[in-house]
Formats: C-alpha cells, structure tokens, sequence
C-alpha cells in the first residue's frame, strides 16, 4: 500500500473541501484521514477528521459522523493546547451536529442519547457558552420520544437563553423556531417566525432552501396558494439534485401530490431515482420516502397503481408495488425509532403523513410538466339515475342545445352515460336519437371516418321520429362534415342544397323553420367562400395584401345581406356574419374597418343572451387594438371577453382569452402580476386542451416574462427553462429570444456558467443571419459571464468573436470599445508578466483609437447640426479612467510581489520586471484629471463619473507624497458643486465629495 506523503495530504484535503458533496466526497476523505494517522502527523490528522466531519454533514450519511468526532473530541481531551481558538470553537460548534446524529440514529440507545446530551452541556459550561444550543437539541429529543411537557420546558429554555458564538444562525433558529409551532398545529405562528427566512433577509448554507420546503403544506392548508407555488418552483430549484436535502425533496414531492400535481411529483422522482435506494442516514431516508409515498398512494387512488414506477435498488416496479416495498421498509425504520424511544410518536406522526389527503384540486404552478396517460385498466361506472333524475337532465340538455350553450357537450356526455346504463327497450326511441345526434356531432368535430355515416343514421331517425327540423339540421352537418374532410366541391354543394331544401321543406308554422334556413345559408356563404378560393388555385391561397380582392369581395357583400336580414329576428346568427366580417376585412388588410365589425358583433351576441358567443369577437378585436398601438381599448375588450368567458366550458378557448388578457397587461408598467396570475391560468388551460407545446409555451413565456419583471428571476428561469424543449421548435427568431431570456435570468441569479452557456448557443442559432450584429452582441454577453466565472481563456475567445463580428458592421465604436477594455481587464488575470501589462495597455490604447477615429469621422460628416457626439466622447474619457486603473492594478502588483519577494528571499527582489512606479502613477493623475475635464464637458449629467475622477487623481496625488495638490483638486470641485443649483446635483453627490476631503486631509 502507498503511504501518503504530507504535501500529498494537503492537496488531498484542498481538493475534498471543494470536491461535489456526497459518498466519493465522503470516501476520499476516509482515505485523507487513514494517510494522515499513518505518518503519524498529529495537526493533519485532526484536520482530516474535521473535514472528514463536514463531508459527513453535507451529505447522506451524516449519522456517520460520529465516529469521527468521537476520535476528534479524544484529540482535544488529550491535549487541548493543541487546538488553536478556531479548532476548539469549531470542535464545540460540531457538538450540536452530532447531538442531532445521535438523535436520528435508531441503534444508538435512548440511554446513550441523553449522556451525548449530558455531555454537550457540561462541556459547554465549562468552555463558558451559552445553554441555548443544549436546550434546543434537548427539545427535539424530547419531541422524538413523545414527553411533550419536556419539550416545552426545553423550548421555553431555549427562547430565553443568551445567543453567543456558539449558537446557530438566525436562519437555523428560525426554522427550528417555526418547525416546533408547527408540530403544535399553528401554521400561521410559523410562517410568521419564517418571513425573515423565506424573504432572504436572513440565509445560510441550508436556507432558505429547507425553508422553502418546510413552508409548502402549512401555506396550502392556510390557503395561501401563491406563496405556496412561488416556494415550490424557486425552492426545488435550490434543493434540486443536493443530497444533503433529500427529505426537502420528500416535501416537494409531497406538496406535488397533495396539490394536483402528481405529474409533477413523479418527475422530480425520477430525477432523484438514484437516491431511491437505503440511505446511512435512515432518518433522512424516512423523510424522503414519506414524501414520495404520498405520490404513490395517490397515483394508485387515480388508477396509476400498475403504471411503471423507477426502480428501487436496481428492481423495477408498478407504482403499487413500489409503495408496499418503501412502506415495508419506512415502517421498519419507524419501529426502530420507536422500540428506541419506547414511544409510537415516530411510528404515528409517519402514518399520518402518507395518508394526507389533496389540499387543493388543483393548483397551476406554471412549470411545465407531462400529463399522467390514462389508467391502463380504467372503468367507467355511471351511477343508476331515476326517471325523474334523468328526466330532469335531459330537459336541461335540449334546453342547453337550443340556447347554444357551451355546457350542451358536456350535459349530453352525462345523459349518453346514464342511457348506456339503461336496458335499450327502457329508452325513449327519441332520447336515444339525440344521443346518437350528439355522438355524431363529436365524431364530425373530431374528423372520426364515420362521421358521414353517423349522421346519415340520425338524419334518417329523426325522420322515422317525425322530427323534420332535427333531420334538416343533420342534413346542413353532413355537408359541414364533407367540406371539413375534403370532399368533391360539387358533393359539398349538392348537400348544401340538399340542406337548404330540407329547411326550406319544414312546415311554415315551424318554430325553428326561420331558424334552419339561415343556418343553411350561413353555412353556405362560408363554405362558397372557402370553395371559390379552393377553386381559384394555390397562387391566390396566400395573397392577402391590402387592395387585392380575391374574391373577398363577394364575401364581404353575402355577409352584410345576411346580417341585414336577420338582425332582429335571429341576432346571434347575425353576430356571427359580423365577426366573419370582421375577419374579413383584416384580411383585407383593413383592421380600422374590422374594429367597429367586431364590437358590434359581440354587442349583439350579449344583447341576443349569449354573452359566451361575444368572447373570439372580443379576444380578436383585442389583438388587433394592441396591433394598432390602443392599449388601453385592447384591455377594455380582453376584460370583456374573460367576463363573457365565464361559462365557455373549452379549455383552448378559456386558455386564449387569459393569455390575450396577459399579454396586453404586460406591456403596462403596473401590469406584471396581474399578467402572471392570468398566464398562470392560461397555461393551465392550454395544458387541460393538449396545447402544452404550442399555447401553454407561449403562456409560459408571457408567465416567465411577468415573474422577471417582479424581480421574480428563480420562479422565470425555473418556468422557462420547463418550457424551453417547446419554445425552441417555434422558429429561430423565437429560439434567439427566449436563449438570450433564460440568458438574462440566470445572470441575475449568479450562475455565470450556464448563463453564458445559453448567450452561446443563442449565438449558434443567430450565426448564419444575414445581420452580424445579434450574434456579436451575445457573443459579447457570453464573455462577460465566462469572465465572471473566471474562465478567462474562454472569455478572450467569446470577446474576439464579439469585437470581430462589430468591426463587420462598421458602426459599432462604443460596443467594439467595451470589447477591448474588457480584453485589457482580462489580460493580467492569469499572469501579471510584463507581457501582460503590456497587452492591456495595448488593448486599451486600441480603444482610445477607435473612439478618437469615430469622433474624427463623427465631425466630418455631423455638421453643425449634426448628431450629438457625447456617447462617444463619454466614452474616451471611461477609457482613460479604466486605463488609469488598470495602471494602479500594475503598481499594486509590483509592491506585492515585492513583498513576497522580501518575505521569501530578504533580498527585496521583485518579479523581475522594471517598473517605474513615480511614472506610473504620474501618468494615471494624467489620465484621470484628462478623463474628469472631458465630463465636465459633458455637463451635469455627468458629475458623478466627474467626482470619480478627481477623487482618483486626488488619492494617487497622496500615494506619491502631493496631499495638498490632491485636496486642492477635490476642494475646487467642491466649491463649484456648491455654486450649481441645488436641482443639478445628484442627492448625497456633494456630502460624498465632502467626505473624501475630510478623509484626504485627515
């Protein structure tokens, strides 16, 4: 076996501490500390046991942390000197994490238990720390084993004593705080402990991502469903794939089911599937595995018991028989704790948790997830209905049907399901034809094959029945179904006559004759219409440009005789030709003649008492007012259409008007989270109709797009990034956008790696575009998060990219400008050799170059009157700051590695290059006082940057013994701040000023 060397060791740790958490994390670290004992080395060893300890912690098996501390703690009783203040404190501070260890580890006697606990006051007492830590870890204890009267005392103890050094941090507390008000049934005591947490006021390692988790069932039993789906989205993002958090997962998995979201449940499983099996830490596992029981179960409730679950230790299993396996198994655990404590408490608090019950039908949370398939064995049971019963509905059914109500589907599909359970010879010969009539209505709307025959079978019933006017009315469907399918044009007409015919045939004191006829042709002039442009050829399909006719014409002439004729008698049909119209005239590029068509058509459907029938006029008079810049009217109507919306029973219809509703409201600077809350509900919608990749990603956009402009940038990204698999198949433009979108989001979360990751491939896309400068422009964005991410040589490659696609167009200074100083910042990053220094200044004088050339050409071609040349000139004197600075970086350099230099050697020798310091810093008061003049040009929308620079030439006049040349400088700024009316000066522009003086001449 090859003994560890110490310097080997040393790498070894460094390389653990930052090593991903979890089991090969924790394994190296057993080997660091077996190479440490080995060579014998006292200090080392006692530092691999602490870090052995902190892998332990932030990881699934932190029950294993014991052992560890234990032979840490014997370390520090053999010889205390020998821990710094730092070793000792830390030692005591891991006191509390193994008391908690202790306390979830079944096999450790209750016995044992209470004597750590012992243990850990008498040490603290004596090492003079505060109770309050002991206390708390003598609560929980005292919880786990039912003596609740204990557990008070302790937590009341706890509340009371002093907070010192050795106390966890507020965030901690807090969730220790509110997790016990929660074990007493008080929610909203809780959440009220939290805020500071769940607000990110206070924070640590653990929260609030723990936090976040912790809220998610005392929120929906409070109803307070909004928080509870911003902690679900932003909160998993946090805990997402972080072993140390399993039982967070447990509660977000719990939370899916409990809420409706099953699907969503069963995915974040799968994503976590590898963590399924036993776990070291065997309270962590019961707490995971409850959560995901809770999915279980419920999944069986929905018929998913046979449906494939993932696989548990290597063995797949339905979704049932994964639930008796992790209910076996959690309830042994359970026992464990429970023949342990000598109490049920675990066993019982366990029980409880898998048997929840849904607190909520459903609760949209925006985030895209796939629909749970249908139940491979599902059986359908219609409940035995009595004569009166289904009387009753049947009369609301035709009622619905002749009001053209869009309840009728759903009303038949109930009568269709009590008839079926009825023996055929107890039917009514004529409620038995209407079923079949709205059976073969459905399979027309559907394009099912046998459409035409089914209706041919109603028609001919209703005729056997004596019920001419039903027959007439599936004749005119046979013809809609033959032109929807593509029959012959001449067998659509001759069923369209056949139709009108029919009507015309009814007798003439008929109700529904007036009726029937117009319908016919209504339906009529619709489908002439379609069957002249089909007739007309495919080279007049598409052409819809203002003032060519193709044969809109016509139409538009049909439908204004129409609407005359049956405006008073039958005005939702005439409501109907006037939202054609409407349509009409927009594609005759007309949208002003189209407006007052489309208002007037959903007047008269509200007035007609259809108010249903108003909303596509209203969704589409809303889009075209936003097309035409009147928000505010666009608005008006898209309120309109969701009122009138209220009993439209189609999903796709009640998703459309909330995401038009949505859109309008998040072009208003105050309509962000009214926006959200209605692209919440139109997601949901679109989702309920199969349109998860088409509206419900656009709803989805519009959601993320809201939350971003709340500020809500975890919630955004998480939406978007649900969705982006969809929004990235609906054309590169739009794939652009939303790349550069989650681009955006996940810089403002600082995760500079996987935000550069999307300016790059947005980049990708936008590479073969005619215009150069989208993908300079990310190319740009993605170099400055590689650079925050301090990979610099991919940065220097993504900012050369950039500079050479702007130098392409040729009329890009400012941005080719911001390229080159960033290239000269990058420079010295990795080395600060002569060679370095010498590319920033060269970068930088590039810069100064390009400004000086565009401002040169700027009053060439500008005139007198010509564009303000101020951007560029602002920009000079940026980059004779920045080269100002970057001059002080290359002096700060040079004196520290002198001193290292000195340190090391005691020879004082540098790092070998000559540096002139007195010339340097001349040069940067030069750059600095040149840049503060050229603001000062600019005038007062300046002062700040102007402040800046006279403050730097100032403290540099100091650096090299000129204190009175550099006050003076700030003095006379001062004094001409002062003389400026008071407006001019930005607020606390003058006390900062001020400030730097006192500071300077101190």
């Amino acid at each position: 076996m090859t003994v560890l060397t110490r310097e080997e060791i040393e790498q070894g740790l460094v390389e653990n501490r930052n090593s991903p958490n979890g089991t090969a994390r924790n394994a190296h670290a057993e080997v660091l500390v077996g190479a440490a004992e080995a060579i014998g080395d006292g200090p080392l060893f006692r530092t691999a046991l602490d870090n052995l300890i902190n892998a332990y912690l932030w990881s699934a098996e932190s029950s294993k942390m014991l052992v560890p501390f234990a032979r840490l703690l014997q370390e520090y009783d053999k010889d205390p000197g020998a821990f710094d203040r730092w070793d000792a404190h830390s030692l005591f501070w891991q006191f509390k994490w193994v008391a908690t260890a202790i306390g979830d580890s079944p096999e450790i006697p209750l016995q044992s238990a209470v004597g750590w606990l012992d243990e850990m006051e008498r040490r603290y007492r004596i090492a003079g720390y505060s109770e309050r830590p002991v206390r708390e870890s003598e609560m929980w204890l005292a919880d786990a084993i039912g003596d609740d009267d204990r557990a008070e005392r302790a937590h009341r103890a706890w509340l009371a004593a002093e907070r010192d050094d050795m106390s966890d941090c507020h965030a901690c507390e807090l969730n220790g705080q509110g997790a016990y008000a929660v074990l007493r049934g008080d929610d909203a005591r809780a959440l009220e402990l939290w805020q500071p947490v769940l607000a990110g006021e206070r924070t640590c390692a653990e929260e609030p991502h723990r936090l976040l988790a912790t809220s998610l069932l005392p929120l929906l039993r409070l109803g307070r469903f909004e928080e509870a789906r911003s902690h679900h989205v932003r909160g998993y993002r946090m805990a997402r794939g972080n072993e140390s958090l399993l039982p967070s997962i447990g509660k977000h998995i719990e939370f899916c089911a409990l809420s409706g979201n099953e699907s969503r449940g069963l995915e974040i499983l799968a994503e976590h599937a590898a963590h399924m099996s036993p776990l070291v830490n065997v309270d962590d596992q019961l707490a995971f595995h409850g959560g995901i029981l809770v999915l279980l179960r419920r999944l069986t409730e929905l018929g998913h018991g046979r449906s494939p679950a993932v696989p548990y230790d290597g063995v797949p299993h339905t979704v049932s028989e994964l639930y008796e396996v992790l209910r076996a198994s959690s309830l042994e655990i359970s026992r464990r704790f429970d023949t342990r404590n000598g109490t049920s408490r675990v066993s019982d608090r366990f029980l409880a948790r898998i048997e929840r019950e849904p607190l909520v039908d459903v609760l949209p949370l925006g985030v895209r997830s796939s629909a749970l398939p249908r139940p491979a064995a599902a059986v359908v049971t219609a409940t035995a209905a009595g004569p009166e019963e289904l009387e009753e509905l049947v009369e609301r059914a035709r009622q619905a049907r002749d009001q053209r109500h869009p309840a009728a589907d759903a009303l038949w599909a109930e009568v269709g399901v009590r008839v079926d359970a009825r023996p055929q010879d107890e039917v009514d010969p004529l409620l038995a034809a209407d079923v079949a009539d709205q059976r073969a209505l459905t399979a027309a709307r559907g394009g099912a094959e046998n459409a035409a025959e089914l209706l041919e079978a109603v028609r001919d019933r209703y005729l056997e029945l004596g019920r001419a006017e039903r027959a007439a009315l599936a004749q005119l469907r046979l013809a809609s179904e033959a032109a929807q399918s593509g029959a012959e044009p001449r067998r659509i007409r001759e069923l369209l006559a056949a139709a009108l015919k029919a009507a015309e045939a009814l007798d003439e004191d008929e109700p529904l004759r007036e009726r029937r006829i117009a319908l016919a042709e209504l339906s009529s002039i619709r489908v002439e219409s379609y069957l002249r442009s089909l007739e007309a050829g495919p080279e007049h399909e598409h052409l819809h440009e203002p003032g060519q006719d193709h044969g809109h014409g016509e139409l538009a002439a049909e439908l204004a005789a129409f609407v005359a004729s049956y405006e008073e008698a039958l005005p939702d049909l005439a409501a109907e030709a006037e939202e054609m119209l409407g349509r009409v005239a927009l594609s005759q590029g007309d949208p002003e003649r189209a407006l007052p068509l489309l208002a007037a058509s959903a007047a008269r459907a509200v007035s007609a008492g259809m108010p249903w029938q108003a909303v596509d006029a209203l969704v589409l008079r809303a889009g075209v007012l936003m097309s035409v810049e009147r928000p505010e009217e666009a608005q008006e109507a898209a309120r309109s259409a969701l009122d009138h919306s209220a009993q439209v029973t189609e999903a796709e219809t009640q998703a459309v008007v909330r995401l038009t509703l949505a859109d309008i409201l998040l072009r208003r600077a105050d309509g962000a989270a009214e926006a959200a809350e209605h692209a919440l509900t139109a997601a949901h919608w679109f989702d309920q109709a199969d349109l998860t990749a088409d509206g419900g990603a656009q709803a989805r956009l519009v959601l993320a797009r809201a939350y971003a402009r709340e500020g809500r940038h975890a919630d955004a990204a998480e939406v978007l990034q649900s969705t982006l698999p969809d929004l990235l198949e609906h054309g590169e433009g739009q794939a652009v956008s939303v790349r550069e979108f989650l681009g955006d989001l996940l810089r403002q979360l600082n995760d500079p790696r996987a935000a550069a990751e999307q300016y790059l491939l947005a980049a990708e896309v936008a590479k073969e575009w005619e215009d150069p400068r989208p993908q300079a422009a990310l190319a740009q964005a993605a170099a400055e998060q590689l650079a925050a991410a301090r990979l610099d040589q991919e940065a220097t490659a993504a900012y050369e990219r950039s500079l050479e696609l702007f130098r392409v167009t040729g009329d890009a200074p400012v941005a080719e400008v911001r390229i080159l100083r960033s290239l000269a910042w990058l420079a010295p990053r990795e080395s600060t050799g002569a060679a370095a220094w010498a590319r920033a200044r060269e970068l930088m004088d590039q810069a100064c170059a390009v400004l000086e050339a565009a401002l040169a050409e700027h009053a060439a071609d500008a005139g007198p009157t010509g564009a303000d040349a101020s951007p560029l000139r602002a920009e000079l004197a940026q980059t004779w700051l920045q080269l100002a600075q970057v001059l002080d970086w290359r002096v700060t350099a040079h004196e520290q590695s002198e001193d290292e230099s000195t340190s090391r050697d005691g020879d004082g020798s540098a790092d070998g290059s000559e540096v002139d310091v007195q010339a340097l810093r001349l040069e940067e008061i030069d750059l600095t006082a040149r840049a503060g003049e050229l603001y000062a040009e600019l005038g007062p929308n300046h002062l700040g940057d102007r402040l800046q620079c006279v403050q730097y030439a100032a403290w540099t006049e100091q650096e090299i013994g000129r204190e009175d040349a550099g006050a003076t400088r700030l003095a006379a700024l001062i004094e001409e701040l002062r003389a400026m009316p008071e407006e001019v000066v930005p607020d606390g522009l003058l006390e900062r000023a001020q400030s730097s003086l006192d500071s300077l001449r101190s």
